[in-house]
């Protein structure tokens, strides 16, 4: 089919992971593209600065990455020939308690099981089957709501993770299984009552054993970076510094992508909508916003739990009852003392995050959307709880509040790291009831962003369906499945 004249193809709005993959492939197929960015680099929240003290790197937004290496799609792209290296921790994961001890999220599922003691049958009965049907349920796990491929193996997955994690732990019996399932559902960023929060968790837990959860050298800009590289080698336009107010900003194109959540793609072209799309978007909800701290440290954090020191990422939160409490809490408003805090340790594995013998660190906890209290000393104090001595070693800190994370990324919607809450209610109309998530009600402009399926994280998963969407649309174009 001959399409008339424009300045492009397609013109992708935003270069999040998301948008950097929906260019790709439309750019794969032969087209012109052009990625339009506001900032004066690209990768969203995929950005690297020296934000306490020279020759620190710190990770402004995303740290840690299991679902970029287990993501189906950018599986298929030749990301170390543009200078992307993965490191990965001794272990994927540690959880510590109070008591000294520690659960751990090993590469190998067996080590893992084992250390729970009581529970290794229920582990292993729980996510060996993840981990062995994960190939053939990956794309459809990661993409809209449709007919599954391979429906025996989904169902048997999708029974699961759509269970309330407050339902699913009691498979466990110990402290510890429950903990590490615990820290694992709390990244769905939502009460631990809700149904589908344990997807978060049997996601997270196969994925350290397919493939680790590991570390971008340098720092997650470098995975922004490759993306980057390989859509202008093969031959693809990035404009970096214009800040998208308006489909009059934009050069002519067949088809829009907006890697955007709908507060913006309201601003944006809201006046192309029907009223009923209008509508749908006009009540989309945002979750549960983050306060984030990193520090600048005169050591390793000294975590009293040996698996702490060899972990890439920390959950700290002690038992499943006191972190449901804490999710629970601050779904409604309130800033617990002890809440829930993720950690990042990235340069205990990449000499290249800090100067020799210094150390970096990266720390979050979930907070009430558009939150402004200053979290600094409940982070630091939960810390200092599993890691006696820790504040003695902090020689700088940055933080940044849910405002701060919103000037920083636009996406980030009161602090909302992925982009609209994944309860039941829009764990499959995100963001709106349609046949296709990815299709707008204007003909040619669609949404890309973490606010449709399969919604956060660094996976780009969002950006590859809605930009196979628009091919079979526009350019009638057939993309073969993953």
């Amino acid at each position: 089919m001959s399409l008339e004249k424009r300045d492009f193809d397609a013109v992708v709005v935003g270069s999040g992971p998301n948008g950097l993959a929906a260019a790709i492939l439309l750019q794969q197929q032969g087209l012109s593209v052009l990625i339009v960015e506001g900032r004066d680099n690209i990768g969203g929240g995929l950005t690297s600065a020296e934000l306490t003290l020279p020759g620190f790197t710190h990770d402004v937004c995303s740290a840690i990455h299991p679902l970029a290496v287990a993501s189906p799609y950018f599986k298929t792209l030749p990301l170390a020939d543009f200078g992307l290296e993965y490191l990965y921790p001794g272990l994927a994961a540690a959880h510590p308690f109070d008591n000294g001890t520690a659960a751990v999220l090993d590469h190998s599922i067996q080590k893992t099981a084992a250390l729970l003691g009581a529970d290794e049958q229920a582990y292993l009965k729980l996510i060996q089957p993840v981990v062995n049907n994960w190939p053939l349920i990956a794309a459809d796990v990661l993409g809209p709501l449709t007919f599954p491929k391979h429906p025996l193996a989904m169902a048997g997955f999708g029974l699961k993770a759509l269970t309330a994690a407050t339902t699913l732990v009691e498979k466990f019996k110990t402290t510890a299984g429950r903990g590490l399932f615990a820290g694992m559902a709390a990244h769905s960023l939502q009460p631990l009552s809700n149904l589908d929060t344990s997807a978060a968790a049997l996601v997270l837990l196969a994925a350290g054993h397919l493939q680790g959860w590991p570390i971008p050298k340098g720092g997650s800009v470098n995975i922004a970076k490759a993306l980057g590289a390989y859509f202008i080698s093969l031959g693809g336009t990035i404009q970096t510094g214009e800040y998208v107010k308006s489909l009059a900003q934009l050069p002519s194109a067949h088809a829009v992508l907006f890697d955007v959540t709908p507060r913006q793609l309201l601003q944006i072209a809201g006046h192309r909508f029907s009223s009923i799309y209008k509508w749908q978007l006009e009540r989309y909800r945002y979750g549960m916003g983050v306060f984030k701290i990193d520090w600048a440290l005169d050591g390793q954090i000294p975590f009293t739990a040996e698996e702490c020191r060899q972990a890439g990422t920390l959950h700290l939160g002690n038992t499943f009852e006191e972190i449901a409490a804490s999710e629970l809490a601050t779904s409604m408003g309130y800033h617990p003392e002890r809440p829930f805090v993720l950690v990042a340790q990235q340069s205990l594995f990449d000499d290249t995050r800090a100067p020799q013998g210094k150390h970096t660190a990266w720390a979050y906890c979930h907070v009430p959307n558009d939150s402004t209290i200053d979290m600094t000393e409940q982070i630091e104090s939960q810390v200092e709880r599993f890691a006696p001595g820790f504040k003695d070693r902090i020689l700088a800190k940055h933080v940044m509040n849910t405002a701060q994370m919103q000037a920083y990324n636009p996406n980030y919607i009161g602090g909302d790291i992925n982009g609209g809450i994944l309860d039941i209610g829009q764990l499959f109309t995100r963001p709106a009831l349609r046949w296709s998530p990815y299709k707008t009600s204007a003909k040619g402009i669609y949404i890309c962003s973490s606010s449709t399926p399969p919604g956060g994280g660094v996976h780009g998963m969002c950006g590859y369906n809605a930009a196979k969407r628009a091919l079979k649309d526009v350019f009638k174009i057939q993309v073969s499945s993953l």
